[in-house]
């Protein structure tokens, strides 16, 4: 009996060990092939943006292609499970972001994957402040003149959106107004945007990349910025606290994660390739122009920033009294 547990350990011990050295061999030869990057939001959109930046230096540092791979729909949780449910072998990475990480866990009864357990973190990518902007046919000129004209007109004003941080944008005026405000759910903020540039929807939020230049064009109004302080891209507008809605602070933000269980020299070879890309100044001159202030950091500091914002966004939607779906 006790020749045969040894025996058996030590069977268990070796075939332990076959394992890690395999897994270990797979990552000294990785990648091998080409690498999907898939973004849960649509073309356009802030997180393509970043994704697009970020995927074409890490194609160059790698030696092999990173395909951006845009799997929209369902507040990201679309794309969110595509990788989750992905080997973990390196080769699908993740775009996540505030609504997939922070805001999905608070809106949905089940999502059909966990942030913290689905997914090993990278890093973080680089975060943006989020504006909130009117149809230039609306008779407002500020953040204080809107919340009149929404209590002064009941049921008129619609507010945009098309993910599930968007919708905790929305609610959370909507609380903090202390009006009726028709809330319009799109299938992707491209679209909602798309909805207010046409004048079918009245406001959202948005992100700086896709709204910037709208914004610039005159085809939609600027009012206010969602952080705690100013933007130095926009240092003219307000943040929402200044103009009239103090509480109201929240900003975007997109970092790389992989499937849970991935080889740890493979997320440190991501983490350290990020990093040096993020340093870059011309990506920080490109996503700066899109209104990202690229950033990097360890895998542990993006478990903990991740766990903050989860903490953070879940109070705002209970302070909205949004209903998890």
């Amino acid at each position: 009996m006790r020749a045969g547990g040894l025996s058996r350990r030590a069977a268990l011990a070796a075939l332990a060990s076959t394992t890690l050295a395999g897994g270990s061999v797979r990552a000294q030869s990785w990648p091998e092939r080409p690498l999907r990057l898939v973004v849960p939001f649509g073309p356009g959109s802030g997180a393509d943006i970043v994704a697009r930046v970020y995927g074409e230096r890490l194609a160059a540092a790698l030696g092999q292609p990173v395909v951006v791979d845009n799997k929209p729909g369902a507040s990201g949780i679309i794309g969110a499970e595509f990788v989750a449910r992905a080997p973990a072998d390196g080769y699908t990475l993740l775009l996540a972001s505030q609504s997939v990480q922070a805001s999905n866990p608070g809106m949905f009864k089940r999502l059909p994957y966990d942030p913290a357990k689905s997914f090993d973190p990278v890093s973080l990518l680089g975060s943006f402040p989020l504006i909130l902007v009117t149809h230039p046919s609306l008779p407002v000129g500020s953040v204080r003149e809107l919340v009149a004209w929404s209590r002064a007109n009941p049921g008129r004003l619609t507010f945009a959106y098309g993910t599930g941080a968007a919708q905790v944008t929305a609610e959370l005026f909507r609380k903090l107004a202390g009006a009726e405000v028709l809330l319009v759910p799109y299938k992707s903020n491209p679209l909602a945007l798309q909805a207010v540039v046409a004048g079918e929807s009245n406001v959202m939020v948005i992100d700086p990349g896709p709204g910037l230049p709208l914004i610039q064009a005159g085809r939609v109004k600027a009012h206010a910025v969602t952080t705690s302080t100013r933007s130095a891209l926009v240092p003219q507008l307000p943040t929402m606290s200044e103009a009239g809605m103090p509480g109201y602070e929240l900003f975007g933000w997109n970092a790389l994660v992989v499937p849970a269980g991935t080889p740890a020299a493979i997320v440190e070879r991501l983490h350290k390739e990020v990093g040096g890309i993020a340093a870059q100044p011309d990506v920080r001159q490109k996503l700066g122009a899109a209104g990202v202030d690229a950033q990097a950091g360890t895998p542990a500091e993006l478990r903990r920033f991740m766990e903050a914002e989860l903490a953070k966004w879940t109070g705002h939607i209970r302070a909205a009294g949004i209903v998890p779906e």
